[in-house]
Formats: structure tokens, C-alpha cells, sequence
């Protein structure tokens, strides 16, 4: 038996590698990962369709020498077994390459330290042309008409990663102009949700601030973890081959409770039920999210469940990451732990959805509808001891009030379940949230009351639990305020 160097096609493997699934998103933010492991603080992501397109990525990190420059655009300049340092965000050693040329055939790095600017290219054509790996090391001359090396200077330090010649971005597209624009859009809500811990950091860590052509990146939280209506649970941590696993879960607000900018936050184009589950952290970068890994399903009740989990770049291995940053799998030992907290969030999260708005802490609460469970599954009736029902009522004459009874029936037989739920399900909030809703709680108010004495202890009673009958108890400042006026004229 004999040994065989046997290297792969240059021209070949380079082509057949921009296919390994790389979005202009996933691209960026693999190149932004290398920025925030060389500590940069400031990340200006510029494009420029007109001329001679370009994206390119400029930071103030510490940027590299000649030599580590030329070490790092070698293909598989890393060993992905190596342990890392805690903060280093990369794996394979082949991020800045391959992602880089998934969307160019010209990416260029320019990096300045300690005052001396190095410089190397990688050419697909040239590659395809030469038959070899040929790597292209840029002259003085070269270096100078790179684009924005004036704003790399000024910060004395730091790195530029150029694309050039955008085929895959432009292909197709009758306007570059348009097409990178749209590209350029859905990168930055991309961006601004996997960094949202640097650009808002948590308590003890730095700030990275990321502009688009001048534009600050946004952070996009996806536990609206700020919001006062947003549930906190308790978190939870177990070790992992001695690496410490922090699970923090979260309930969002129900839908009635978001503004639609807060809406849009919480689920975007995709909605609340879509995004709930797993939120899977990788050294505070968000790498895979909006899945429950199937310890559970996506359903109406869990829709506003979401669960960060924060794990190590040392356990990389375990979670079988892919090179993108973009897919992991935890292993057994990990949804050990994370089954456990399945169960006790959708319990949280089903309460909210069910119950949300309601505002009960002294007295019974007084339904509209009932809930009725029997053996043909769960139905909705009328609450006919409901004030306003039962007051109704008794105005009527016998006929009359088996008419009215009547009428309810059919109204509980029709109840549309299946589309309401289909509705809720796609996040529609509910209707009776207009302006107009002071003027239909006080026209209801003065239907139940009506006919009662000042003086009368039935209705001091239910002035004094209006905030405890729905529906009513959805607005409680609204209430509060009918109750004080009718108070007042009496």
C-alpha cells in the first residue's frame, strides 16, 4: 500500500462551495462574527450598486499582521477541533472564504496593524483561468484604490473585507440597483435580530455598534424582554461535559397588549405562532431559533413561549453546528434538560392566551360565556347570570323572556369556533379595541343599570364590581372611570 497526495480541482471545489447554502444574511453575519472576535466596537457594512458594485465590510478590530492576514485566507485556516477562547465566534476556518465568495467571484481583505496595510485577494476567474489555487497579494498601488481605506485609517487599526463582482446577488435582476436595495433590507432585520445582544448588550458586556451605509442597526429583541407585560420565568442552568448551559424562558404579551410595531417585532411577516420555541445562543450570537427541536409542537397555546438558551463555543461538537452558524442539533443530554421545561412554559403561555387581560384580584370574575365540557368535546354558552342578561330579562314578560331565551340559544349554536380560531392563530387582535370602545362599555353600563334607584344596594353592588364583569374587566381604566361618573351623579 502506497500514499497518494491527491489535492482537489481548484477551479471545481472553489465553484461547487458557493452552493453550500449561503444568504447574503447568513454571509454578513458570518463576516460580522470575525469583526466581533477581533474586538471591534464599530462595523460599517457599505454597498454601492452603480459603477462597479460592491459590499463592503469595514471594523475597527485589531486587524492582522502579513502573515496571519495570508494564514487566514487559506481554506481551513483552523482546526475546528482546537479549543477556543470564549468570545471567538468562529468554527471551521472557513467563513470569511466561503461565505464571502457564495455571493462575489472577487473578495478582497485589506488589514491594517501596527501601521502596515496588508492585502490579499481571492479571484474565482483567475482561480478557473490558472487551474490552481492562486491567491492574489495586493501592491501599495492595489491597496490604494480599495474603497473607504481613508475610513480603515482613521481608526488606526481594524479590517476590510471587499466584494466585488456580485454575480449571484444580481443574476436574474433586471435592476442591480433594486436588488441589492431589497437584499441590503432583509439583511438588516437579519442582522439587528442575531446581534441583538451586542447592539443592546447584556449587563457587563460592550456595546457593537453596526451601521448600514451609515445607518444604525436596530436592535430587534425577540422576548420584547423590556415589555412590562412580558413574563419572566425562572431560569435554569445544568453542565454539559462540565460546560455550563443557561436555559431563560420567556411569555410574550398577548396580542391585545402590542402595538403592531411591537407586533412586528415579536413575529414579523411570519407571526407569533411561527417564531415560538427554542432560542439557540452561541457565545450571546443567535445561531438557530423558532423551533422546539421536537420535545413539543407549535400550537395556539404555545405560540407565546420562547426559550434562550445560551450555550458555549466549547460544545460545539456536541450540537453538530454547521458551518453557516445557522443549524445546530442538541444533543441527548441537552433535551434531557430542555423537555423539562417544555410542559411548564406552554402551561404559562396557555394561561396568558386564555385569560389574557383579565384583571380579578378581589371578588369572582363574571363571564360572558361559559366554558361547557362534555363527552361531544367543548361548547359555549351564553352566561344567562351574567348582570346584564339576567337584568334583561326581567323586564320581559314570560313569552317574551322564553323568546330572548331562545334567541340566545341560536347565537350559542352558531358560535364560530373554527374561524375564530383560525383568526387568533394568525395573530388578528381583537376587535373590541377601537376608540370607540369609552362609548360602548358606558352604553352598556347604562343598559345594566338602568331602572335601578340611586339609593338601590343592587346597584351600589354592581358599581362596585363592574371591574369584575365581563367585559368590562379588559378595561379596567376605562371602568373606572364610568364608575366614577355614575358615582358622582348619583
Amino acid at each position: 500500500m502506497r500514499e497518494i497526495e491527491h489535492p482537489p480541482h481548484a477551479a471545481s471545489l472553489l465553484e461547487s462551495m458557493r452552493s453550500i447554502g449561503y444568504s447574503i444574511d447568513s454571509a454578513l453575519a458570518d463576516l460580522i462574527d470575525n469583526s466581533i472576535s477581533a474586538k471591534a466596537k464599530h462595523i460599517s457594512i457599505e454597498f454601492r450598486p452603480f459603477d462597479d458594485p460592491y459590499i463592503a465590510v469595514i471594523d475597527d478590530g485589531d486587524g492582522m499582521t502579513r502573515e496571519i492576514l495570508q494564514s487566514a485566507m487559506r481554506h481551513g485556516s483552523t482546526n475546528p477541533l482546537q479549543e477556543r477562547h470564549i468570545d471567538d465566534m468562529g468554527r471551521y476556518g472557513l467563513g470569511l472564504k466561503t461565505s464571502s465568495l457564495s455571493q462575489c467571484r472577487r473578495m478582497t481583505v485589506v488589514s491594517l496593524r501596527d501601521g502596515t496595510l496588508s492585502a490579499y485577494c481571492w479571484d474565482l476567474d483567475i482561480v478557473v483561468s490558472r487551474g490552481s489555487w492562486v491567491m492574489l497579494e495586493l501592491d501599495e498601488e492595489d491597496i490604494s484604490r480599495i474603497p473607504h481605506l481613508d475610513g480603515l485609517k482613521s481608526h488606526g487599526k481594524g479590517t476590510i473585507v471587499l466584494w466585488q463582482n456580485l454575480d449571484r446577488l444580481t443574476a436574474g435582476e433586471s435592476s442591480i440597483d433594486t436588488a441589492l436595495g431589497q437584499q441590503m433590507d432583509h439583511a438588516r432585520d437579519h442582522l439587528s435580530l442575531v446581534f441583538h445582544r451586542f447592539i443592546s448588550p447584556d449587563p457587563g458586556c460592550s456595546r457593537v455598534n453596526i451601521k448600514i451605509n451609515e445607518c444604525p442597526l436596530p436592535s430587534i429583541d425577540p422576548f420584547l424582554s423590556h415589555h412590562k407585560a412580558t413574563q419572566h420565568l425562572d431560569e435554569d442552568s445544568f453542565n454539559v461535559e462540565g460546560r455550563k448551559v443557561v436555559v431563560k424562558p420567556f411569555i410574550l404579551p398577548h396580542a391585545n397588549k402590542l402595538l403592531p410595531s411591537e407586533m412586528k417585532l415579536a413575529g414579523g411577516t411570519d407571526g407569533l405562532r411561527s417564531q415560538q420555541g427554542f432560542y439557540i445562543y452561541r457565545s450571546r450570537r443567535l445561531i438557530i431559533w423558532g423551533t422546539w427541536f421536537r420535545l413539543g409542537r407549535k400550537d395556539e397555546l404555545s405560540k407565546l413561549a420562547r426559550v434562550r438558551v445560551d450555550i458555549p463555543n466549547s460544545l460545539d461538537h456536541l450540537w453538530t453546528l454547521d458551518i453557516k452558524k445557522s443549524a445546530a442539533h442538541p444533543p441527548e443530554v441537552v433535551r434531557f434538560n430542555l423537555r423539562r421545561t417544555v410542559e411548564r412554559i406552554r402551561e404559562v403561555s396557555g394561561r396568558t392566551i386564555k385569560f389574557r387581560g383579565r384583571s380579578a384580584d378581589r371578588g369572582e370574575l363574571i363571564p360572558g360565556w361559559c366554558e361547557i365540557l362534555d363527552r361531544g368535546g367543548v361548547r359555549f354558552d351564553i352566561n344567562r347570570d351574567h348582570p346584564s342578561v339576567k337584568a334583561f330579562s326581567k323586564r320581559l314578560a314570560k313569552p317574551d323572556a322564553t323568546a330572548f331565551d331562545s334567541v340566545l340559544a341560536v347565537i350559542e349554536s352558531s358560535f364560530p369556533g373554527d374561524a375564530l380560531y383560525s383568526r387568533m392563530a394568525s395573530d388578528v387582535r381583537s376587535a373590541f379595541n377601537g376608540e370607540e370602545v369609552s362609548a360602548r362599555l358606558r352604553e352598556m353600563a347604562t343598559g345594566l343599570l338602568d331602572g335601578l334607584d340611586a339609593s338601590s344596594s343592587l346597584r351600589k353592588t354592581l358599581l362596585s364590581t363592574l371591574h369584575l364583569i365581563e367585559p368590562f374587566n379588559l378595561h379596567p381604566v376605562v371602568t373606572k372611570s364610568i364608575v366614577k361618573e355614575m358615582e358622582h351623579n348619583d
